[in-house]
């Protein structure tokens, strides 16, 4: 059975100001930082084998603590980009139009036809995390992967693996450097596939971290 932890990032400046990210980009906050090394303290001791990472900087630094506490290299794959949020990255939260609400909430409230000018629709999203979840598969037999990115990403990815539509309404809380980890299963009894074993577990962090869901 192989299984695959996954790691949102540490927190950013962007979670802290209450600022889109999408596939924007800013640095991880000193507790950020503390974050990711409270994960690869976790995770040191389970055989991780691989460490991969979305492209962006503030999961590039994340991944970086974990693969050097685990003795891992790291590989990107862009398909772990957070959903891109268009018009919106970069806006802060509080100072969006009645309209670009809207927008941001079709994102959250399961809108099927949901998507921000220029950005993302969540099955675009749930369609490319798949596609890298299962590369997980054509690692060499005793792997151990852990996969870094974001927050919408890594919902969307463990919502659908329960068999929720990728559109549907957001009720999974991942906050900050939270360690989820599903399983592929091969049985004789159940269907093959993937399995959620945990998600969202922060009982690593010493402090209370963010979550883009808690508005």
């Amino acid at each position: 059975m192989l299984q695959v932890y996954l790691v949102r990032h540490g927190e950013t400046q962007w979670n802290a100001e209450r600022r889109i990210q999408g596939q924007s980009d800013s640095k991880l906050t000193e507790k950020g930082e503390r974050q990711a090394y409270q994960v690869g303290e976790r995770v040191k001791t389970l055989g991780i084998t691989h460490v991969i990472a979305s492209d962006l900087g503030r999961t590039r630094r994340t991944a970086e603590i974990i693969a050097d506490a685990c003795g891992c290299e790291i590989t990107y794959d862009p398909r772990l980009r957070e959903l891109d949020m268009g018009v919106l990255e970069q806006r802060h939260i509080d100072a969006l139009t009645e309209e670009e609400e809207g927008w941001r909430r079709q994102l959250v409230n399961g809108t099927e036809e949901g998507r921000i000018p220029d950005g993302e629709s969540m099955f675009e999203l749930s369609e490319r995390m798949h596609a890298a979840l299962n590369d997980c598969l054509l690692l060499p037999k005793g792997s151990r992967p852990l996969l870094v990115s974001h927050g919408m990403a890594l919902g969307c990815l463990v919502s659908t693996i329960l068999g929720l539509p990728a559109w549907a309404e957001r009720r999974l809380r991942l906050r900050n450097c939270s360690i989820s980890r599903v399983d592929y299963q091969e049985s004789a009894w159940l269907a093959s596939g993937w399995v959620v074993e945990t998600a969202g577990d922060v009982s690593h962090l010493d402090a209370p971290a963010l979550d883009e869901l808690q508005r």
